[in-house]
């Protein structure tokens, strides 16, 4: 009978997982061949016939039941009927990439301050269910590829890894710059999380994986972070507080509008330094504390400076002090001092000079 289709087959590409024939013409002579790793399905009024599994099949009314009323209808031997045919590729995918399209924007639980965070990754997938694939969502369209797949679970897919990277941060108290050090369990609790969504829709999640966890470094929240992150260290490893270290900017602007060491004594500023570290380590700071403090104010002489041989400037003693704050810190670094011995020491030279007196 023409245009009755007698072998229908598909040789399909890795990343369609369902096809459907393109003729509808059949007869019970029409012979179905399904490849290794494929099912097939006759649908026929709504009625799906299968699943058909690898090998050659004959669509009789043996393996169709609906098409028993068609049974000695005169077609030369043939009974033709109008039906589709669907195959489905169960072949495991790896390579399904994911990502999110936007940033996610997130507050960081130890700096409160909102982040926007991206992240990227790889699942793979099979179809478990032929047939709940085909009717939830492959539904009438010619063809469902991995793309497509890909498309319809990322709105779950970025649901659930912003809510898994929120908590993660959460439980652990940690930065949003540190969390890439929890991708392994990150990826291990999406991944059972999502299985469960997936497999409503005859899916089965084989792997997932979060490769990066990353934030924008043009970002002008994620750069102030990252600024005070780095100064945190910095005065962390001087050892100095941040609350010292606007003392040190208030005395150096009052520096530059004074102009001399004498001028910050007159505020009640100046460097005072104890002698507590021993006769000769504490004599050299003495010496220095004492040079920083007690030099003269210039009277307008240029030459004045240059006689004295000193010519120590205020901006100095603001820098004498973030320097010797620094050598202490390596002193107690080195084993020389102990902790007591150097929070001490650094009380008396942010005390000023009524310490160094004492």
């Amino acid at each position: 009978m023409a245009g009755v289709i007698d072998l229908v087959k598909w040789d399909g590409s890795p990343q369609l997982l369902a096809w459907k024939h393109p003729s509808q013409e059949l007869s019970t002579w029409t012979q179905l061949i399904v490849n290794e790793s494929q099912e097939a399905f006759v649908v026929r009024g709504g009625v799906y016939d299968g699943p058909f599994g690898a090998g050659r099949h004959t669509l009789s009314t043996e393996n169709l039941p609906g098409l028993r009323g068609l049974i000695g209808l005169p077609f030369g031997g043939k009974s033709p009927f109008t039906a589709e045919v669907w195959f489905v590729n169960r072949v495991t995918n790896l390579d399904v990439r994911w990502g999110t399209p936007d940033a996610i924007q997130l507050q960081d639980p130890r700096y409160h301050v909102m982040v926007p965070v991206r992240a990227f990754g790889q699942y793979g997938v099979r179809i478990a269910d032929s047939k709940r694939f085909l009717l939830k969502l492959v539904g009438t369209v010619p063809g469902f590829d991995v793309t497509t797949l890909n498309e319809y679970f990322r709105g779950i897919f970025i649901t659930r890894i912003k809510t898994e990277i929120a908590n993660a941060i959460v439980r652990q108290g940690q930065s949003i710059l540190e969390v890439s050090t929890q991708l392994e369990g990150l990826s291990a609790s999406l991944k059972q999380s999502l299985t469960t969504e997936m497999s409503d829709y005859g899916v089965a999640l084989s792997q997932f994986n979060i490769h990066s966890i990353n934030v924008p470094e043009d970002d002008p929240a994620v750069m102030t972070l990252k600024a005070a992150l780095a100064k945190r260290a910095e005065m962390g490893i001087v050892g100095y507080s941040y609350q010292q270290e606007r003392s040190f900017n208030v005395m150096e602007t009052a520096a530059g509008n004074e102009g001399s060491a004498a001028s910050l004594m007159g505020a009640g500023m100046g460097l005072g330094m104890g002698l507590g570290m021993g006769p000769s380590m504490g004599q050299a700071y003495g010496q220095m504390a004492t040079q920083v403090q007690l030099a003269p104010k210039d009277s307008g002489d240029p030459g004045a400076a240059a006689r004295r041989g000193e010519g120590t400037s205020s901006t100095a003693s603001a820098d004498d002090r973030i320097r010797l704050l620094r050598e202490l810190a390596g002193l107690k670094a080195e084993g020389i001092l102990t902790a007591d011995e150097f929070d001490a020491e650094k009380r008396r030279i942010l005390a000023g000079p009524g310490a160094a007196a004492a």
